[in-house]
């Protein structure tokens, strides 16, 4: 499925995020009641990621759809708090200060060359042999790279030289309804 999200379902999964770490945390206790939405229900895949103060706290997610859309959310909104191996742990008394970013993903498809890369619509999963690098679209504009920037990084991601990308890496795209809070 590739439809995008109406605002009261951003609102409930970003209201799952935020009751999931809550929760990992220690601050509440009670478990989110079972949702029946037949379209939150459906398999896709998608990353949360964390701020604190405008900082990168955490993002983690599955790039392919593994489970249900609202429980991959509330699994990995948990992972990007606490299991980012960039980041200590997000802590209880940063809560008031998080600001949660969901990104739901199409399926992933190759592409034949670098060329077809659209800087600002697609995010970019590079590999080569077991390394597999991926960055979602929005980042390339949050530091204003270019197409050979962002395929770049694309690389250095999946632990390969930065000019990979040149030399028959795998390349394949993808989209994402982003939302936040």
């Amino acid at each position: 499925m590739s439809e995008d999200l109406d605002v009261r379902r951003q609102r409930t999964l970003l209201e799952l995020a935020r009751s999931a770490i809550r929760r990992q945390l220690g601050a509440e206790k009670t478990r989110t009641a079972a949702l029946v939405d037949p379209v939150l229900d459906q398999r896709r895949g998608a990353f949360v990621t964390l701020e604190v103060d405008g900082q990168l706290r955490g993002c983690i997610g599955y790039p392919l759809p593994y489970k249900p859309l609202a429980q991959t959310i509330q699994e990995v909104a948990v992972s990007a708090a606490s299991q980012d191996y960039r980041f200590e742990p997000l802590r209880l008394e940063e809560l008031d200060r998080l600001k949660i970013e969901i990104s739901v993903l199409s399926l992933p498809r190759p592409v034949h060359s670098p060329e077809e890369v659209e800087v600002g619509r697609h995010g970019i999963i590079i590999s080569k042999g077991p390394r597999k690098g991926l960055l979602l679209p929005q980042v390339p504009g949050e530091y204003g790279w270019d197409r050979e920037t962002y395929l770049r990084h694309g690389c250095l991601k999946a632990g390969l030289g930065e000019n990979e990308w040149k030399k028959g890496v795998k390349i394949e795209v993808f989209t994402a309804q982003v939302f936040s809070e």
